[in-house]
């Protein structure tokens, strides 16, 4: 056992180098891609907000929504199911529990 933890002991600065250059990259890309999103939202978004939405409701009026390719559609539904959850994610915090409601 103490053999093994000597070999780790030696191992432990190379080991740390290859993974830190391993994930300096990855997480480069990474963070280049999340900024965005992480940012909180500007009242000058709002505009583009309520055209969006806009746009939404005069398409399903018309019916254009069914010339949409298979990937946009999927595209959608994954953003709708994005917004439905985070909706439920906020009713959990605002009841302080999974289960219930504490009356």
């Amino acid at each position: 056992m103490a053999q093994f933890v000597r070999k780790l002991a030696e191992k432990a600065p190379a080991l740390l180098n290859t993974a830190v250059t391993y994930s300096k990259p990855r997480l480069a890309t990474f963070w280049h891609y999340a900024k965005p999103e992480l940012v909180p939202r500007t009242p000058a978004k709002i505009p583009i907000a309520i055209q969006s939405l806009k746009k939404i409701v005069k398409s399903a009026q018309t019916g254009s929504f069914k010339q949409l390719t298979v990937k946009e559609a999927l595209l959608n539904g994954l953003v709708a199911t994005k917004v439905w959850m985070w909706f439920y994610v906020g009713e959990i915090i605002g009841k302080r529990g999974i289960i219930g409601c504490n009356v």
